[in-house]
């Protein structure tokens, strides 16, 4: 049977997450104060560019709606998940402040409510958050009692920005972290036709699950781009390398692409989050912070390899091709290129960069750099730099060009000069 839901925060999470359950036949309704987002989600056009997201919005436009009033979505749904940011403080921790406004304004709406309503988090936050902060909050602003009056529960997601519509209808697993059963058994419900393990943990549990998992993947990435710069010096493909431990079943293929190193929404914020709670509680997260000084200093290898073939980049055509954190979406957020512009900036370079999604946001941060139409304009340089790896780039021709490649496109090889960061 078809639910009701509420969806506060229209990020690449919320959105993709309310296009989705409205495509699996319930009726969503999405929250935010961004007016021009507002406008664009009930003409069915997505505000952010996700591959696949226009068609859900477009083919199941009346089933998914956004508004700006709390009261008007908590009151006519029967679950809310809350889905805004978390973004980082200067000291590495998370800024909770728009999740305890968001419960503010729930606890608010649920004073009134006469009928039980589940909360579920979704933001990613840190183990005890849920129970020690947002609780507390929906308890004092609605004056009920969480478990009674009202359910709640953590429902961590594990999408990746690109294939996130992919990864919300065919995911390798649902965790639903409850508080009480009746909250367990509405998420149930509402998950019954995924075919996929669906694990069921206390909510801190399921906070930390989230949070493991990515410090996981980003040391992962971290490991094999130490590995693939001993590689390079031996003169040995990673890829190759990759490719043989990969096959061992307790460690897997998957994340073990040397390059420049990750970036986006989650694994810089997350690590620096652990780090920071880590250090908060008297811990020390070794691991952790080792894996981020390798990313850190990972993209800076691209100028580097550069520099061996031009030593003066000043007043050189440098193109950049690639200014997303990866392919498929417009999101810049922690993007390796962004200290690689830097760097070449500094080196007094004219940098010509291209990118099929993400220009108009670089252009916030770099107005100064020069943005090519296209790219094969970019590959009109002194040299160029790959630094996402969009399938388009496979096509061009590198011929008689130089060419520094952080993401492994074979097809650059036949530039007259070809480096790749770790082979």
């Amino acid at each position: 049977m078809p639910m009701n839901i509420s969806i506060i925060g229209t990020g690449y999470v919320g959105l993709v997450t309310g296009a989705c359950f409205a495509k699996l036949g319930n009726n969503v309704t999405c929250v935010d104060v961004d007016e021009k987002k507002i406008e664009k989600i009930n003409n069915g056009i997505p505000p952010i560019y996700e591959e696949g997201l226009d068609e859900l919005l477009s083919d199941y436009k009346g089933k998914i709606k956004a508004t700006n009033d709390y009261n008007t979505a908590i009151n006519n749904s029967d679950i809310t998940f809350i889905c805004v940011g978390t973004p980082s403080k200067s000291n590495g921790d998370i800024d909770l402040s728009f999740v305890k406004d968001v419960a503010e304004e729930i606890g608010r709406q649920l004073k009134n409510k006469d009928h039980w309503h589940l909360v579920v988090i979704k933001s990613t936050v840190l183990p005890g958050t849920t129970r020690d902060t947002v609780l507390p909050i929906l308890e004092k602003h609605s004056e009920k009692k969480a478990g009674k009056d009202f359910g709640l529960a953590v429902n961590p997601e594990f999408l990746r920005e690109g294939v996130a519509v992919n990864d919300f209808l065919n995911p390798d697993r649902i965790v639903i972290g409850f508080y009480d059963e009746r909250s367990r058994d509405m998420l149930r419900e509402l998950y019954k036709d995924f075919s996929c393990p669906i694990i069921e943990t206390s909510l801190s549990a399921a906070e930390m699950i989230k949070y493991a998992s990515n410090a996981f993947l980003a040391t992962k990435i971290s490991f094999i781009n130490e590995i693939g710069n001993m590689c390079k010096k031996l003169g040995v493909d990673t890829y190759e390398v990759a490719d043989g431990i990969g096959l061992d079943k307790r460690i897997g293929r998957a994340f073990l692409d040397s390059g420049i190193g990750w970036g986006g929404s989650c694994f810089p914020k997350d690590m620096d989050a652990l780090i920071a709670w880590a250090k908060k509680t008297g811990n020390d997260y070794r691991i952790a912070k080792s894996a981020v000084e390798v990313n850190d200093l990972q993209p800076l290898k691209l100028v580097e390899l550069l520099k061996k073939h031009i030593p003066s980049l000043k007043g050189k055509n440098i193109g950049v091709l690639g200014l997303a954190f990866k392919p498929n979406t417009d999101d810049i957020r922690e993007s390796k290129a962004i200290p690689i512009v830097s760097e070449l900036i500094k080196q007094e370079a004219n940098v010509k960069a291209y990118d099929p999604k993400a220009m108009e946001n670089f252009k916030k941060l770099y107005p100064q750099i020069d943005y090519c139409l296209s790219a094969d304009e970019a590959l009109k340089s002194d040299a160029v730099l790959i630094t996402t790896g969009w399938n388009e780039f496979k096509r061009l021709d590198y011929s008689g060009k130089i060419v520094i490649d952080g993401r492994k496109l074979d097809e650059a090889k036949t530039a007259e000069i070809y480096e790749g960061v770790c082979w």
